[in-house]
C-alpha cells in the first residue's frame, strides 16, 4: 500500500515538491554561507518525494548552532513553507483519495519548520 501511495503522492505533488525544495537547496549552495541549510532542503526533497513509510527523527545531541540555524530558517522560511503544506492539505482533505496525500502533506510540516538537527527514518 504505501508503495502505490508514494507513486500516486509522486505523481500529483512529490515531483513538484521536491523540485522546489531542490531550487531552493542548490540557492542556499551558491550563496556558500548558507550551505547548512542547503543540505537540509535536500533532504526534505528527498523525503517530499517518497514520504509514505518514511518519518522525521530529531536528533537530540544536536547543539546550540542547530538551535540558532532552525530560528533563522523559521524567520525567513519555514513559516512560510508550513503555511504553504497546510493551506494545500485542505484541498486533499476533501476527496477520500486525497486523504492520505494531506496526511503526507502535514507530516512535511515539522521538519519545513525546523529542518537542522532531524533524520529521515524508515517506519518499522
Amino acid at each position: 500500500m504505501r508503495t502505490i501511495l508514494n507513486v500516486i503522492w509522486l505523481i500529483f505533488a512529490g515531483i513538484w515538491l521536491a523540485a522546489g525544495y531542490a531550487l531552493a537547496g542548490i540557492i542556499c549552495y551558491i550563496l556558500i554561507i548558507t550551505i547548512p541549510f542547503g543540505i537540509a532542503s535536500f533532504r526534505i526533497a528527498a523525503y517530499a518525494l517518497w514520504p509514505f513509510g518514511r518519518t522525521v527523527v530529531r536528533d537530540p545531541d544536536a547543539g546550540a548552532f542547530t538551535t540558532i540555524g532552525n530560528i533563522i530558517w523559521l524567520i525567513f522560511a519555514g513559516i512560510w513553507l508550513a503555511i504553504g503544506h497546510v493551506l494545500t492539505s485542505i484541498p486533499l482533505f476533501i476527496s477520500i483519495i486525497g486523504i492520505p496525500m494531506g496526511i503526507a502533506n502535514l507530516k512535511l510540516v515539522p521538519i519545513s519548520l525546523l529542518p537542522l538537527g532531524a533524520r529521515i527514518v524508515d517506519d518499522h
